[in-house]
């Protein structure tokens, strides 16, 4: 029995999301622009986080996995002072945050996220 995929903000490249069996998995996001410090990318990517996961049927405290990617991990301090004040209380997911050589050399942050469908 094959199941269907629901694919959002479908590219040539790459899809923005895609759904699967109640999961939601959400691309690298990246910030939309460079110009800002690692607080302000770190913020416009989480919100694009709640953004997509809430086309998706889904919201923060479903989070299954997280993965953050930084340009440099000295940012991490500064990083993690944005991510607390937005991940719901009681529900941090899984994490892993490592340094890596991103795309473009404005990025400080890439997140990919993982999360459960609402009910």
């Amino acid at each position: 029995m094959s199941q269907t995929i629901a694919r959002h903000g479908v590219g040539a490249r790459l899809s923005e999301a895609a759904v699967f069996n109640g999961v939601v998995y959400l691309a690298g996001m990246v910030p939309e622009s460079g110009a800002t410090d690692i607080r302000g990318q770190t913020a416009d990517v989480l919100a694009q986080i709640d953004a997509h996961l809430a086309a998706c049927g889904s919201d923060k405290t479903r989070l299954l996995r997280v993965q953050i990617y930084l340009a440099d991990i000295a940012d991490i301090t500064a990083m993690n002072e944005v991510w607390d004040g937005w991940v719901a209380p009681g529900h941090a997911p899984p994490r892993a945050t490592v340094q890596a050589a991103l795309a473009d050399p404005r990025w400080r942050i890439e997140i990919v996220a993982t999360a459960a469908q609402a009910g």
